[in-house]
């Protein structure tokens, strides 16, 4: 008899200002996905929260582009303590329909209610393995504050920064005093993919700053700009026996009319950025910051993925942030890097599926109660 695939459901979308970013990055992991191995269902997450069936194949998104959450398509529910079952809520009387459990969940989603360790509580409350970080790891990994508070614990090198909130707002004069530089970067404390982040070099700019930031978080993060720098990107992978390995380096050359890497950079100017793979820094530097990289993922406690981001100046290197579910789009940085460092995009996530499944067999074995 053929072996069976493992059933993998693939969460998308979300409540978040980078939802779209997802479904690119959801169609590129659907078709990365072996059909020989694995049985894929698409779960989109509704911009309201609600989980609807997208499609029940690998052939999802197989002409590019991103994938697509019907108006009305069924709803779907995950069982506390269903070991990966789930319910398709129906209209008619018949009642909910159950569907085959699933054995992992990859959950491809950035961003608040996502990437914070929401999504995470709830797998873990369904006890169904799943790819990527923890709820301590995602959460600690998505606020910014808290990440370089542990990484300053820690010696990790970062740039200089103040948090403030609404109730406890900072003039910048005053940040300026405290960061030590006219020149500062705005952005929201829990938000990816360079959503609601500026410059500011005046007052005005930095009060425009601060509330765009505001729209998207209640807490937002300061930082002095470190001029000049080059972004530098590290791609990091834990494998099912808890190896966690480095990748190549890559770098960001935004392009002069953006000034930084900026959302519009990203994903809406094709020639917004130039990315290098890999990147041109000198070997010993490169050493150092495939180091810090994997570093720093142990002191934010991340699992399965992450990719390190980093600022060089000269050649002082400083931790930016940690991305414990990256992009997958086609320009994502952390599939390409792992790519140019020899493992292909499939190969890749039989790695991170395989670490999802491991790490739940691992989880179950522990004691609960006492004896």
């Amino acid at each position: 008899m053929p072996e069976r695939k493992t059933r993998v459901a693939i969460l998308f979308g979300g409540r978040s200002a980078e939802h779209d970013v997802s479904r690119a990055s959801a169609a590129n992991v659907l078709r990365s996905l072996d059909p020989d191995r694995y049985d894929a269902t698409a779960i989109g997450i509704t911009r309201d929260g609600r989980w609807i069936v997208a499609d029940a194949g690998n052939g999802a998104g197989a002409g590019g582009g991103a994938l697509t959450i019907p108006d009305h398509g069924p709803q779907l529910a995950l069982l506390p303590g269903g070991q990966g079952r789930v319910v398709v809520l129906q209209e008619q009387a018949t009642g909910p329909a159950e569907l085959s459990a699933f054995d992992v969940v990859f959950p491809v989603l950035h961003g608040p209610n996502g990437e914070d360790g929401t999504v995470q509580g709830a797998l873990e409350l369904s006890d169904v393995a799943y790819v990527g970080s923890r709820v301590m790891g995602s959460a600690a990994g998505m606020d910014k504050d808290v990440a370089k508070r542990l990484m300053r614990e820690a010696g990790l090198p970062i740039v200089p920064f103040v948090a403030m909130s609404s109730a406890a707002p900072i003039s910048y004069d005053d940040a300026v005093s405290a960061l030590g530089s006219q020149e500062v970067f705005v952005k929201p404390a829990n938000m990816g993919s360079s959503v609601g982040v500026s410059k500011a070099r005046t007052a005005e700019e930095f009060e425009a700053g601060c509330r765009l930031a505001f729209r998207f978080d209640t807490k937002i993060l300061i930082e002095r700009c470190a001029a000049p720098i080059r972004e530098v990107e590290c791609s990091v992978l834990e494998d099912a026996e808890g190896r966690i390995r480095a990748s190549q380096l890559g770098e960001i050359v935004p392009s002069d009319k953006h000034g930084f890497y900026s959302y519009d950079a990203k994903y809406l100017d094709a020639d917004g950025a130039l990315l290098q793979v890999p990147a041109s820094v000198p070997p010993a530097i490169a050493e150092t910051i495939r180091e810090l990289a994997i570093k720093t993922f142990r002191v934010l406690g991340c699992e399965g993925m992450a990719r390190i981001d980093f600022f060089l100046h000269g050649e002082q290197a400083f931790v930016n942030e940690a991305n414990t579910l990256p992009g997958f789009t086609n320009i994502s940085m952390y599939p390409r890097l792992w790519e140019a460092s020899g493992l292909p995009q499939s190969g890749l996530m039989d790695v991170l599926i395989g670490h999802a499944l491991e790490r739940h067999k691992r989880s179950r074995k522990l004691a609960f109660e006492r004896e």
